[in-house]
């Protein structure tokens, strides 16, 4: 009997395979080698056996991303508050219109992160509604800098350069 016991405790021994493509020297072995062969054969037949490649008409579309209307309250809210800051709103207090430059841009370049970073997901009329704003925006910062430079050098002209300014005699 124990040398039955023995027996199953030989039977049930593992063994060890050297699965290492490289001996000990750093050399490649041969069985690694006739695996790379093998799967290079295996990879020639699967792509012998794959169909050609579909043209891009054969694609289908990418399926168009749904509106949101919370993306488009984002985008009003944004834009509203930038046009604000330009003067498209009068202050209820002073009855004047709101000019802050530095505001716009920040807002304006809020825009522009959105649209960069949602760029491809957007519904079609999402991305035109967001193109449109920032084209309109962009222009009136613009027109606001430009009369707004313009005021600065009249203002400068009006005090130091006019008739009778300083430095010039009256005759």
């Amino acid at each position: 009997m124990p040398d039955d016991k023995h027996d199953e405790k030989h039977e049930e021994s593992f063994k060890v395979i050297d699965r290492r493509p490289f001996t000990a020297e750093g050399e490649l072995r041969k069985e690694a080698l006739d695996e790379e062969v093998r799967e290079t054969k295996r990879e020639q037949a699967i792509a012998a056996a794959k169909p050609p490649a579909e043209t891009p008409a054969a694609i289908p579309p990418a399926e168009v991303p749904k509106k949101s209307p919370s993306f488009e309250n984002l985008i009003r809210m944004i834009g509203s508050n930038a046009a604000m800051v330009l003067g498209a709103y009068a202050d209820p207090r002073t009855g004047q219109p709101v000019i802050d430059p530095e505001a716009a841009r920040e807002l304006i370049d809020m825009l522009d992160a959105l649209h960069e970073k949602t760029k491809g997901n957007l519904a079609p009329e999402e991305d035109s509604l967001l193109l449109d704003l920032l084209g309109k925006l962009k222009m009136t910062y613009l027109e606001i800098n430009q009369a707004v430079a313009a005021q600065a050098a009249a203002q400068a002209q009006g005090q130091g350069l006019g008739v009778g300014g300083p430095g010039k005699k009256r005759s």
